[in-house]
């Protein structure tokens, strides 16, 4: 019997994962402690005026699919207007078909304006104009799209500059929700970015002092994360291509930050130095603060000069890098966790070839101290699609515990990517419900449904302190 699209029980392939999903998985809040969210849509409540703002403004995904589909720039991040923008959308969206985009496109819009129709050319317009209604309404503000999907935290990407003025207006406005930054010191520690002097001009201005030399620099970065602290930060993230295992001294770092301030160019073992040098020692605060650091490793960005000329980064011309990474990865939690000074951490890595290099690494460093210490985390940016997230569950059970992961993110710039938690969690019980009619695991559905609630939501609440 053919089962209808996105019925009841999509991707639910058996009775076991069916009562897994909707007794114990779908019940739960979600907690998304990693997203590139605006704060400043959150702590203004903000009503956006159509679906294109909302949806198609800054997801470099489909951009890329629309590209793919031959929709020139124009329609995609150029002059043209959000209804043509949303049209040429629309006309995508049927070549999408396999890729997840196709099945977040039509869960968002069953989830957030029940619209069941199929998005195509002919249906656009009145989508269009459906969606620019509901959107008018109090239950789609900002907030009200993350109350229709329950959330309960987010926390966001942030720089080590900002001021966090939306956070703290967020704060004072004794929402349910919880918003709390995520430290993101990364354009401090990649000194050959060409934005580091810009950045580090804004710290000195923040911090009323030049900063010429190494410890100049951590000491301003150790001020920025008590000012974090103080409004609720737990995480601090880094996006790097690798770790490296690299010998520095203080003396030379000093010369490295001199000779980039003078704008001179700088060798690639002194641009490795450096980041490994600043991440260390943001490493041991992180450590003393009981803050979880969480590395996104593996991504080879901004291939493309034209796109980046033209938009700067994140446009949509990024890709799965091939980097070296055990053996950074390694002498870095090592050096940490022999001085007794790692603090929790998770591991994502972008490249699937990396699947068991990460899940076995992350089990290299648990001193149980708490469950799950060091995490392989969820399937990441092209990994986060069905075959990902299995591949990544499967991993993670033949060389961790899935009982301790602390689940699915959104990692996304949209206030309608949240249904990527139900698609997460339907794969979760589905692969669980399998083994249950398979005979691979007990009948016991209580059992098995409280470890998904666990993955769902308690683990990570309990793993975060929130």
């Amino acid at each position: 019997m053919k089962k209808a699209f996105l019925d009841h029980h999509f991707l639910l392939q058996n009775s076991s994962a069916e009562v897994l999903y909707h007794e114990y998985a779908k019940p739960q809040p979600i907690i998304d402690y990693h997203n590139h969210l605006d704060p400043a849509h959150i702590a203004s409540n903000k009503t956006f005026e159509n679906i294109t703002e909302l949806w198609l403004k800054e997801d470099h995904y489909k951009w890329r699919a629309m590209r793919a589909n031959g929709i020139a720039e124009k329609y995609i991040t150029g002059d043209a207007s959000d209804r043509d923008k949303f049209q040429h959308w629309a006309e995508t969206v049927p070549y999408t078909l396999r890729n997840p985009l196709f099945h977040w496109t039509h869960l968002e819009l069953q989830r957030y304006f029940d619209i069941h129709e199929l998005l195509n050319g002919k249906t656009a317009d009145a989508i269009y104009d459906r969606t620019k209604v509901q959107l008018q309404q109090s239950s789609s503000t900002a907030l009200g799209l993350l109350h229709k999907m329950k959330v309960e935290v987010i926390c966001t990407t942030d720089q080590p500059t900002d001021s966090l003025e939306n956070h703290i207006a967020h704060k004072n406005s004794n929402s349910d929700l919880k918003m709390l930054p995520t430290f993101r010191p990364d354009n401090l520690m990649i000194i050959d970015n060409p934005d580091f002097l810009n950045h580090l001009a804004k710290l000195e201005e923040i911090e009323g002092k030049e900063i010429t030399t190494f410890e100049n620099l951590i000491s301003a970065l150790e001020q920025r994360i008590s000012f974090f602290e103080n409004h609720g930060c737990l995480l601090a993230d880094h996006g790097l291509s690798q770790l490296y295992d690299i010998e520095y001294s203080g003396k030379n770092l000093d010369v490295i930050l001199l000779r980039r301030r003078a704008n001179e160019s700088l060798s690639p073992d002194e641009v490795a130095q450096f980041q490994m040098a600043t991440l260390y020692e943001l490493a041991q605060i992180y450590h003393q603060k009981n803050w979880t650091m969480q590395f996104h490793l593996g991504a080879l960005r901004n291939n493309s000069n034209r796109l980046t000329r033209m938009l700067g980064a994140d446009a949509g011309a990024d890709s799965i890098g091939e980097f070296e990474q055990a053996r950074g990865l390694s002498a870095f939690l090592n050096r940490l966790d022999d001085q007794g000074k790692l603090a929790k951490t998770i591991l994502y890595n972008l490249n699937p070839k990396d699947n068991e290099l990460f899940a076995t690494m992350a089990g290299n460093f648990n001193d149980g101290s708490s469950a799950g210490k060091i995490q392989w985390g969820s399937a990441w940016w092209f990994l986060d699609q069905k075959d990902g997230m299995e591949r990544q569950i499967n991993t993670l059970s033949n060389m961790g515990l899935l009982s301790r992961f602390v689940g699915m993110l959104t990692d996304s710039r949209s206030l309608l990517s949240f249904p990527r938690h139900e698609y997460f969690r339907r794969i979760l019980c589905n692969l669980l419900g399998q083994d249950i009619e398979n005979g691979e695991l007990p009948n016991d559905i209580k059992w098995i449904g409280n470890m998904v609630e666990d993955i769902c939501y308690r683990n990570a609440k309990n793993y975060f302190n929130f």
